[in-house]
């Protein structure tokens, strides 16, 4: 038996409140972790901000940990727009 429309919206809807609160649950995490590791404390443009993070998910995507096999790569800030350092 099909599910009618209504049904399914509501189940559309639970599932986007679900996303939500598990990318609430993520920023948070990933919030106190930038915070402990100081980047509360540097001023950066955020599209440069952006670009380190997107490295940074790379390099752990490919496998590379602090005691994988692979070296980590040096992140320079503000290296994606030319910029030296702090904005």
């Amino acid at each position: 038996m099909k599910k009618p429309s209504s049904r399914i919206r509501e189940e559309i809807a639970k599932l986007q409140e679900q996303l939500k609160q598990a990318e609430t649950r993520e920023a948070e995490r990933i919030g106190r972790l930038a915070l402990r590791a100081g980047l509360g404390d540097i001023e950066i443009e955020e599209g440069d901000l952006v670009a380190a993070f997107e490295d940074f998910a790379v390099r752990f995507r490919k496998g590379g940990t602090r005691t994988g096999k692979t070296a980590p790569a040096p992140v320079t800030l503000g290296a994606a727009s030319g910029q030296a350092g702090e904005a």
